[in-house]
């Protein structure tokens, strides 16, 4: 080949293959709970479901919007956010002390290892009974459930976390003659705070969710109970339209739980990679 045969690339000239461009997650995520609303709007109104017990979309949402005008939507909606804050709170407190205490002493894990399984599965519900017998109807009973449920989340994530702690790095804050508390604060509390994120995220959800569960089943205010107050009024539209306010709420506190994760974690590898892919 002659070097005249050698002719350059035209200016501007685009490539053979273009990457086409990838929506982002939240613009997919909206297109999805589109379609979802539309198909919702659109299994009633072309008979596929009976409107009587399954209305539309829109009328889901205008009963929403209806009670939301209303003092007693709002102040259902503090009780709810109330006893889950307070039931989320005292799990975190009792969680990460107990898990940092069981974690770091070999001997207490192995004494309660087998109370923990054999707790942790119980359900919440199942204490409600007991819940009623010993404190009565009201906020109390309703924080004996949020607290129970959210506690093993807690709890489980923070023991993981103390144990993933590197043994070489035990072994050299010994031969450096750390003290307790010193370990704690620069060797435990460093590993074991990715997991103790992850089980605030867990409880936090599981904890709204028992905080609901009690309105629902009669032993608390709040969400759950107007949602068992319209169903026992045959207010169809409306039931479903607080179902849709409580799922928004989860994903609301889902949202606030992944923001103080990414902020409270912002030195971590996993957090550094995760925002910068």
């Amino acid at each position: 080949m002659s070097a005249t045969d050698v002719r350059p690339a035209r200016a501007g000239a685009e490539p053979a293959r273009r990457r086409r461009p990838e929506l982002p997650s939240s613009v997919l995520g909206l297109v999805g709970l589109v379609a979802f609303a539309a198909l919702l709007e659109l299994l009633p109104r072309t008979g596929i479901v009976s409107a009587e017990y399954f209305p539309p979309f829109s009328e889901m949402v205008r009963a929403l919007v209806e009670a939301a005008g209303t003092d007693r939507f709002w102040a259902a909606t503090a009780e709810t956010v109330q006893a889950w804050g307070i039931g989320l709170g005292i799990a975190l407190v009792a969680g990460i002390g107990l898990g940092l205490l069981i974690g770091s002493v070999e001997v207490l894990r192995r004494f309660t290892a087998s109370t923990i399984e054999f707790l942790r599965p119980v359900p919440s519900v199942a204490l409600i009974p007991l819940a009623v017998l010993l404190l009565g109807l009201g906020l109390q009973s309703t924080l004996l459930l949020v607290v129970y449920a959210s506690f093993w989340q807690i709890l489980i994530q923070v023991i993981y976390g103390v144990q993933d702690v590197d043994p070489v790095a035990r072994e050299t804050a010994r031969s450096y003659h750390l003290g307790r508390w010193a370990r704690v604060r620069y060797l435990i509390w460093p590993t074991a705070l990715p997991y103790v994120m992850t089980g605030v995220r867990l409880g936090a959800a599981v904890a709204l969710i028992l905080a609901v569960t009690a309105g629902l089943v009669g032993i608390g205010t709040g969400l759950g109970a107007e949602i068992a107050l319209a169903q026992s009024s045959n207010a169809v539209p409306l039931v479903y339209g607080l179902v849709i306010f409580t799922g928004l709420l989860g994903v609301v506190v889902n949202l606030a739980a992944r923001v103080l994760e990414r902020r409270t974690l912002a030195w971590h590898s996993s957090v550094r990679a995760d925002v910068g892919g």
